[in-house]
């Protein structure tokens, strides 16, 4: 099946779970391979398959190069621990909002751990999009804006924010009731080595604290869970400049300090995360 065709079936199924980003209102039917508001507002679907909620282009820091690097090393099995964690706290039938979706791995690897599942990711990212589109995933993908989501209330058992920026406002709207977040945020050690390669010790990027993520995400969520995994990832050598490549920590360091790292021989990665746990009341 063609990815627009696959796209089309997706949203013509589940058409109650998406709204139109400019009256709010919900779409009301797919017809010449556009979804249509009773506004008549309407989004063409796509040859990837996907929907552009956004009104206006965005830049997103994160390139072709920078996603198809997450892609290879994502593929390798960074994630997958943190992705067998958090299925745990999934059942059957879930319907799963994936937020900052990037080029898609995690959320496939989460939806292969699951008996049968609805996901919907999406991303500010057109490039990380186009990347998700061509997994061979149950996941529809679309490109949107955290702060205006183009779902309607009370339609997501689960939404899933893995290393993403948070909109609780938002979250609490499109959530069911009794629905959860799960929230994946670096400790300090993550990516530690990677770090340490990079910038001195007295530099602001040698130290993640997540402190404020927590205590915000415990005021938005009195009954709060948080469970804290940790685990070293072994990788192939030849992965090394993936690693480097695939997190923000490159944009900051120099050049010269880059070319170092790649010929370091580094072999190993921490990966030290809290999983966050709120639930709808």
């Amino acid at each position: 099946m063609k990815k627009r065709d696959k796209g089309i079936q997706f949203i013509s199924r589940h058409l109650n779970l998406f709204r139109c980003p400019v009256c709010k209102e919900s779409y009301v039917k797919v017809e010449g391979g556009s979804v249509i508001c009773p506004n008549l507002h309407n989004i063409d679907i796509s040859k990837k398959g996907t929907l552009y909620f956004l009104n206006h282009a965005v830049n997103s820091e994160y390139d072709a190069e920078m996603l198809a690097s997450r892609r290879r090393i994502l593929t390798a099995g960074l994630f997958d621990p943190i992705c067998e964690e958090v299925s745990q706290h999934m059942e059957e039938n879930e319907v799963v909002l994936d937020v900052g979706s990037g080029e898609g791995t995690p959320l496939k690897k989460t939806l292969s751990l699951l008996k049968k599942a609805t996901a919907v990711g999406f991303d500010i990212s057109t490039a990380g999009i186009n990347l998700a589109t061509q997994l061979n995933s149950e996941a529809f993908f679309c490109i949107a804006d955290l702060a205006n989501l183009p779902f309607n209330d009370n339609q997501f058992t689960t939404i899933l924010d893995l290393f993403s920026p948070s909109a609780y406002t938002e979250f609490h709207r499109v959530l069911s009731s009794g629905g959860q977040v799960l929230k994946i945020v670096p400790n300090s050690n993550y990516l530690i080595e990677l770090r340490h390669l990079l910038y001195e010790k007295t530099s602001q990027h040698a130290d993640y604290q997540n402190d404020q993520v927590v205590e915000l995400f415990k005021k938005r969520f009195s009954n709060a869970q948080t469970k804290r995994i940790t685990y070293d990832f072994k990788f192939d050598e030849s992965l090394l400049s993936d690693l480097i490549q695939m997190t923000p920590l490159h944009w900051g360091a120099t050049p010269q300090t880059l070319e170092l790292a790649k010929t370091s021989g580094l072999n190993h990665i921490t990966v030290d995360v809290t999983l966050l746990k709120g639930v709808k009341s």
